[in-house]
């Protein structure tokens, strides 16, 4: 959510960033509707005070015995015209929260224009890709053989689901619980579970409502399945007033993800790159305002260490400003090495939302010996997604007869298992 302030005091600034987004100028139209309602208030203020005034006046002309017809007439128009003018305001304010819910989050100065991915900007690339000797595989031709069974995934629960069994299985659980382990008892998160199924307020707080419902899985019971374990883990602090001394709070989750794909028709269509249900190690800050940026960057390099550890060749861009999330004003994706696709697929994106979020969530912090209140900054990031993560094991640790070696950092989750062989 913009704050409807800063719109007031500089409305040039705000469009000139919107432009940066794609998307037209919006403060005339915030403003108009702004001005309605700020008018409709000062008349419903008008309106009780003068309803107010006429009922003492009443009160003094009856206690002297005077006539007040006039003023009970006036005092029956007022009240027919309260609720009429109480629901213009209502209807105005709503247009205003309406129209500010619906525009994405400003782009911080310092991230670069553009219109897609093409313009994104590379700003860190990690050891040079494995050189193979033989055909290399990619995931899917490597998982039929290892535990992998799209079939009958596919046979359960159609398109873009997977089932892993067996040795493979076992895999994207060491991941999990590597990335856990590393993220809690060397980088200081607090490790949580979740709900899975959230409410309106929460999905609407974090920026998944109202605009990406069609993203989103919903119950028969109106609840929300999450998407990323970023909509729970920031609603923590949900309307919630906390003490400066406490920032930064960390949080990370191992939970599933549950996404439509809606806008993903025909992409990645195949394996397990694009799914309706996926596991995701995540991770978010609550920071000071003045403190995000050197968060922002510290939580990058704790998603970028795990790929260290496993010895995955990596890149890091930061995203222009047509490419971002919703709800980002700055981010850094982290994509991972693929062999048997040649190319760099994202396995995380970690972004600064700003106060954007704790505005619509109305999250706080009230700052030592000063008074008042302020808006606390979000960030959030992939610390990794794990079945992108098990995609990039199984292709650049192949073997030529098939087998995948296990990465040092996951022998000891493993269970004395060096490697994966197929049809074991």
């Amino acid at each position: 959510m913009h704050d409807l302030k800063a719109v007031r005091d500089d409305p040039q600034s705000f469009d000139r960033s919107l432009t940066r987004r794609g998307l037209a100028p919006q403060a005339q139209s915030i403003l108009d509707l702004d001005h309605k309602h700020r008018a409709l208030i000062q008349r419903l203020q008008e309106l009780q005070t003068r309803r107010n005034d006429v009922s003492k006046q009443i009160g003094q002309r009856k206690s002297k015995g005077e006539n007040a017809d006039d003023l009970i007439a006036e005092t029956a128009k007022i009240k027919n015209e309260l609720p009429e003018v109480e629901a213009q305001e209502r209807e105005a304010g709503a247009a205003v929260t309406c129209l500010l819910e619906a525009l994405p989050n400003l782009p911080a100065a310092d991230v670069p224009s553009g219109k897609d991915a093409a313009d994104n900007k590379e700003v860190r690339r990690w050891r040079e890709p494995r050189k193979f000797n033989f055909q290399v595989k990619d995931h899917v031709a490597l998982g039929e053989r290892l535990g992998m069974d799209i079939p009958t995934a596919s046979k359960m629960s159609g398109a873009r689901f997977t089932l892993l069994k067996g040795q493979v299985a076992r895999l994207e659980r060491a991941l999990a619980q590597f990335m856990l382990d590393l993220h809690t008892t060397e980088f200081g998160y607090t490790e949580t579970s979740p709900p899975l199924m959230v409410r309106d307020n929460a999905a609407y707080g974090t920026g998944q409502l109202p605009k990406f419902g069609e993203d989103l899985f919903r119950t028969n019971t109106g609840h929300w399945l999450i998407p990323t374990a970023e909509v729970p883990m920031t609603n923590i602090v949900a309307g919630e007033i906390l003490d400066e001394d406490k920032l930064p709070l960390r949080f990370t989750a191992h939970t599933p993800c549950f996404r439509s794909e809606a806008g993903a028709a025909g992409k990645d269509t195949t394996g397990m790159l694009r799914q309706h249900q996926f596991y995701k190690v995540e991770l978010v800050s609550i920071a000071h305002p003045d403190q995000s940026d050197q968060e922002h960057t510290r939580m990058t390099e704790c998603a970028q260490a795990v790929l260290e550890r496993l010895e995955l060749p990596y890149r890091t861009v930061v995203l222009c400003t047509g490419d971002m999330g919703f709800a980002a004003e700055k981010t850094y994706d982290i994509e991972v090495w693929l062999p048997g696709q040649d190319t760099y697929r994202e396995i995380s994106s970690c972004s600064n939302c700003g106060d954007f979020q704790a505005r619509r969530m109305n999250a706080r912090f009230r700052p030592k010996g000063g008074k008042g209140t302020r808006f606390v900054h979000t960030l959030n990031g992939s610390g990794l997604a794990v079945g992108r993560t098990l995609i990039a094991v199984l292709e650049n640790y192949q073997q030529e007869d098939g087998s995948v070696a296990i990465p040092k950092a996951l022998l000891p989750y493993m269970g004395g298992v060096e490697a994966l062989k197929p049809d074991a």
